[in-house]
């Protein structure tokens, strides 16, 4: 990997891996969005929970003065699981290895319990996505990125396009309408994060950078996962490169550990929020916006029976492949 290019100033405290996570993913983001053009026709992923555009029309409007069309110093950036899509990425895309015989039915009982966990606790818990993201380094370890890459474009139609939320896809695309660049923020894979960003029509994405060797994964990260503080020194970093200006830039998301990411920016919102960030957005008047609920779910064109089905889809199927181990 080429030398980072920059180290930028920063205003709260972070490890050595957590600013070498962040300068990684900020300088693989540039990269690769110079290929994210903005031509491809954006998918109609909410599938048949709506169509975008009518989640444009009945998602609840922003105020009228932001975002500022034509404010090329402002920018937008997501967060992706529980924001932009419902679950993690991380585990459908080892669904989507396993289907590929990537690896065997135990790994498979493994990502279906962490999944069926994430959308019924509706937060992201450190052990358990560490313990993902382990296994994940350890499938690919030895694999082209080239091959990965193909194999993650199949992934996004099968298990993914579906669950993106057109509310929070309505919001990003305001951004986009004002001529403002929208970035996804996530400890995913960057390189899934990329395909993610590419098929919504976003500007590109900042993700967890894996070690590789002449095209090879070498099974190792380059620093740590991008989470938590990591986030934000990527969000600082990708700034300071592109000369934004954060007092003028929004930053959405589910969870309480992006905090520090949600407080770089001058427009902070919380989506779908788990407990400690609701209560953070409050005490702090961030903006709040939920999607998971009746009323927000008929809103933005989602039936409300249709979150309950996929939970119990999501821990009926780990429920059947755990009996199938005994």
């Amino acid at each position: 990997m080429a030398a980072l290019g920059w180290l930028t100033p920063r205003r709260r405290s972070a490890t050595a891996r957590s600013v070498l996570a962040g300068e990684a993913s900020a300088e693989a983001a540039r990269k690769t969005a110079q290929a994210l053009d903005g031509t491809d026709e954006i998918d109609g992923a909410a599938g048949a929970a709506g169509t975008d555009e009518d989640a444009a029309e009945e998602a609840e409007p922003a105020e009228p003065e932001f975002p500022v069309a034509g404010d090329d110093l402002a920018a937008a950036f997501f967060d992706l699981d529980n924001t932009v899509m419902q679950g993690a990425a991380i585990f459908h895309f080892g669904r989507g290895l396993y289907k590929r015989e990537f690896f065997h039915r135990r790994e498979l009982a493994r990502f279906a319990w962490q999944q069926a966990w994430f959308r019924l606790a509706g937060v992201e818990d450190p052990d358990h996505m560490q313990d993902a993201r382990d296994s994940a380094l350890s499938i690919v370890k030895g694999h082209k990125v080239s091959e990965l890459m193909a194999i993650g474009e199949e992934i996004y139609d099968e298990y993914m396009a579906e669950r993106i939320w057109p509310g929070t896809r309505a919001l990003a695309q305001a951004h986009l309408d004002a001529g403002q660049k929208v970035w996804l923020v996530t400890a995913a894979p960057v390189e899934t994060a990329t395909i993610i960003a590419r098929r919504l029509g976003l500007t590109g994405a900042l993700g967890t950078v894996a070690e590789s060797v002449d095209g090879i994964y070498t099974g190792r990260l380059v620093g740590e996962p991008l989470h938590g503080p990591a986030k934000a020194e990527a969000v600082r970093a990708l700034a300071a490169a592109e000369g934004l200006d954060l007092e003028r830039c929004a930053a959405y998301s589910d969870s309480h550990n992006d905090i520090p990411m949600l407080s770089l920016v001058g427009h902070p919102y919380a989506i779908n929020p788990d407990t400690k960030l609701r209560k953070h957005a409050r005490a702090h008047d961030w903006r709040l916006r939920d999607y998971r609920t009746g009323r927000k779910a008929v809103k933005v064109g989602v039936p409300a029976a249709a979150g309950v089905g996929a939970i119990a889809g999501g821990a009926a199927a780990a429920i059947a492949l755990h009996r199938r181990r005994k």
